[in-house]
């Protein structure tokens, strides 16, 4: 059963891509799906590539063993923070500017926005850069789910995930993958409402578990022998889990595969719909993920632990999934594989298409006609997964760090660098190129300064997570502050906006509806 859903699923996701051939003539077409995409498949795209097996496996059992039933606000956070607000803030707002400046990546954006070429071209390497750990991180994430219900090589998983990824994205481009986002969203939908009642009517029922929950305490971590601490509201960490809410959350505003897929939607009406139907996405998928981990400690004499006596929090997740029966396993290994798909697809087309027009087009290759930029993005998609799966490897045979943590450093690096630049560009005419600089250069000094720290001693910052998190905000405050004092761009804060064809086309079909 399992292996039947498995070989279903990998066709629909194939056959989608090519039936998407037709959508990839152009470079707007690959890389925006000609900016003509609905809000049901825009919201979807957006939420599948929010929430992947990182997600599900990585942070669902890592902040559910620490903050027990808590960790449910990081789900909360997901949906209103980093869900509701960014559509409503940063949705229309994105559309408009990306098409008046006719930038299809966020790197074209800041040369365009500030005038500045050397602004793209760094924009450029530090994505490059950073979305390979997060890649790895995706990989990572299925490891011990296909072992618990294959027993299959993890190296044949990888292999498997990248090459099927890897050809409906560089057959389809956006379309393809704005499509399979969808029938993914419906599978991680159904998936999370499955498993949440599975995992706890053994439990004897949502009381019944809270109340085992209660009974749980554990010395060794802070304020963990407080009675009913981990079934309390708040947890025992509270200042931790807002910086785990921050970085899930306020992240999304800065990473440039998530907003790109404002690039592509339809404005005006689609916006709008399209936030409510992402919000309650996010709420859904998120907010079940984390409520379930919350439950992780119930399983703690199951889970396996390291020689520090620490759980292996990648363990947890798969641990609690273990007593499912055959069916639902199945329902929960193509829910994961949907998310780290959905999830994999959106950032190697944002990388490739970063890399071929902001660094090589016009900088390394001089003259590439729309045909050999075509090439040069299916050619990178191959490159940047198969990086991605070498790094996914090494680190899961070296154990060198958790996947909540691979993450944290990506995350934390580009919107760290990245939130202020694109959120005051977007609404600020006294934004200068000094101050974007130095927001680039706070973001991912901060976050990789503090993680040599770690390896070479002790980190100035004990949580990579808090570590994001603050990088985050420093890039909203810098921007402005740095800004005060150096030389502004000047800038069109509303410039004219000529409503397309197709949105018009759009408004009138919802009037006759």
């Amino acid at each position: 059963m399992k292996i039947a859903l498995l070989v279903i699923y990998f066709g629909v996701m194939v056959a989608i891509g090519i039936y998407c051939r037709k959508h990839t003539s152009g470079i707007n077409n690959f890389v925006l799906g000609g900016r003509s995409v609905g809000p049901w498949l825009t919201a979807f795209a957006y939420g599948t590539s929010y929430f992947s097996a990182v997600v599900f496996i990585g942070y669902a059992g890592q902040f559910g063993w620490k903050y027990g039933i808590a960790a449910t606000w990081a789900g909360i956070g997901n949906a209103i923070l980093g869900s509701l607000l960014v559509w409503v803030v940063l949705g229309r707002r994105t559309r408009i500017m990306t098409q008046h400046f006719d930038s299809t990546t966020m790197p074209q954006f800041f040369g365009q926005r500030f005038q500045s070429p050397s602004l793209k071209i760094g924009a450029s390497i530090i994505i490059f850069i950073f979305l390979i750990p997060y890649t790895a991180s995706l990989f990572n994430g299925l490891s011990r789910l296909f072992g618990m219900a294959f027993n299959i090589d993890y190296t044949v998983c990888i292999i498997l995930m990248g090459v099927l990824t890897g050809i409906y994205v560089i057959a389809g481009g956006y379309m393809a993958t704005a499509i399979n986002d969808f029938v993914q969203g419906c599978i991680m939908l159904v998936g999370i409402c499955a498993v949440v009642g599975a995992i706890l009517n053994p439990q004897g029922g949502f009381s019944e578990a809270l109340h085992n929950l209660a009974a749980v305490s554990d010395s060794t971590t802070t304020n963990g022998d407080v009675p009913g601490i981990y079934a309390s509201f708040f947890g025992p960490e509270p200042v931790n889990l807002l910086g785990v809410v921050l970085l899930t959350s306020l992240g999304t505003w800065g990473l440039p595969q998530m907003v790109q897929k404002f690039y592509a939607i339809k404005s005006g009406p689609a916006i709008k719909q399209g936030a409510i139907i992402s919000t309650v996405f996010a709420m859904v998928v998120a907010g079940g993920s984390y409520f379930l981990g919350g439950f992780g400690r119930l399983y703690g004499d199951q889970v396996e632990m390291t020689a520090a006596g620490t759980p292996v929090y990648d363990s947890i997740m798969p641990t609690m999934l273990s007593t499912l029966p055959d069916l639902l396993i199945g329902i929960v290994i193509v829910l994961v594989l949907s998310a780290s798909m959905s999830t994999l697809s959106s950032l190697v087309l944002t990388s490739s298409s970063t890399l071929t027009l902001d660094l090589l087009k016009d900088n390394v290759v001089k003259n590439m006609s729309e045909k050999k930029q075509l090439g040069y993005m299916r050619v990178l998609i191959v490159v940047f997964i198969v990086i991605s799966a070498v790094i996914a490897l090494v680190q899961y045979n070296s154990s060198i760090t958790f996947i909540a943590q691979l993450m944290s450093i990506s995350w934390g690096a580009l919107a760290g660098s990245f939130l202020g630049p694109f959120f005051w560009g977007l609404y600020s005419k006294r934004v200068s190129r000094p101050a974007v600089w130095a927001s680039f250069i706070v973001g991912v000094g901060l976050t990789t300064g503090n993680m040599i720290a770690g390896f070479v001693g002790a980190a100035f910052i004990a949580s990579p997570i808090n570590c994001g998190a603050i990088a985050m905000v420093l890039s909203l405050i810098i921007v402005p502050v740095v800004s005060l004092f150096t030389k502004r761009v000047e800038f069109e804060v509303d410039p004219p906006h000529v409503e397309g064809a197709i949105d018009r086309e759009y408004e009138q079909e919802l009037e006759a509806e």
